[in-house]
């Protein structure tokens, strides 16, 4: 075992610019190397020339970090485009609507296309540089109508990124217990299909993707996610500390804290040894 070279995936905290405690979370984790990448959601109420300044300061104590765009088209955030449609009380559509608008193909990709777009710039006006990689906020860019206008506004205004393919690699008999998961995977497969034709780049594995309404130990989930994930493969993960902000937008707080506990203490660091895993670049 000891002439295995070690499997490099990416960590990925998604979230950053939802709320200051779950910035402030995302940072110290970066800072401890515990973290190789993050999500900014440039539409969320906590980010801003401060919060993308402290979020540089972090990043330069840990060179293996990327940087890249949370791609936001589902409420309770705002579109930065002005004519963007469909709305609700002046928000993108809740989840299950903007998905249910998708497989009916009631979406308008070019304003889509040109949200994104707007995203993009403003990710690049705050950060100061383009994106490493797009991916999608509760993973709208795998959606029907969504996923063409994603590719290309990532291609034409980020066309060094990759982007976040949101499928397994598991076999099917361990997939068809959990619904969810199994329709990212089949989205994803198309999804895969249309990046490659247009020649953008694209992880080759992701995990991360479990109930979050259940109390479930993070130790353990992050030990599956870890089996079978290919080199260069994509854990998605959430950690951050609560604050009235956060549970204002979000029903997904405490684990937040839990997945925090776990990627901060000593048996995460353990645990990538042993399945001989690096954060390294």
């Amino acid at each position: 075992m000891n002439g295995i070279a070690p499997r490099k995936i990416w960590l990925c905290a998604d979230d950053y610019g939802i709320s200051p405690g779950v910035n402030r979370g995302i940072r110290e984790l970066i800072e401890q190397g515990r973290l190789n990448a993050t999500s900014v959601m440039v539409v969320g109420p906590a980010i801003g020339r401060n919060e993308a300044s402290a979020l540089h300061d972090a990043v330069a104590r840990n060179r293996n970090c990327a940087i890249g765009l949370h791609a936001t088209l589902t409420a309770p955030f705002h579109p930065i485009t002005m004519h963007y449609r469909p709305l609700r009380d002046e928000q993108f559509l809740p989840l299950g609507k903007t998905l249910q608008a998708s497989l009916l193909r009631k979406l308008d990709p070019e304003m889509i296309r040109a949200e994104l777009a707007a995203q993009i710039a403003t990710f690049t006006k705050l950060l100061g540089r383009a994106p490493d990689y797009i991916d999608g906020h509760q993973h709208v860019q795998v959606f029907p109508q969504v996923r063409d206008a994603f590719l290309a506004a990532a291609k034409a205004h980020a066309p060094g990124a990759w982007v976040r393919q949101s499928g397994r690699v598991q076999p099917l008999s361990q997939r068809l217990n959990t619904p969810k998961a199994l329709l990212l995977d089949t989205l994803s497969a198309t999804f895969r299909k249309r990046a490659a034709r247009a020649g953008v780049a694209f992880n080759p594995g992701f995990a991360g993707a479990y109930d979050f309404t259940k109390q479930l130990e993070f130790g353990a989930l992050m030990a599956g996610f870890l089996d079978g994930l290919p080199d260069g493969g994509l854990v998605m993960c959430h950690p951050g500390h609560v604050d009235e902000i956060l549970v204002s937008l979000d029903p997904f707080t405490d684990q937040r804290e839990r997945e925090y506990a776990y990627l901060a203490g000593d048996d995460f660091p353990r645990l990538l040894d042993a399945n001989k895993v690096t954060l390294a670049r």
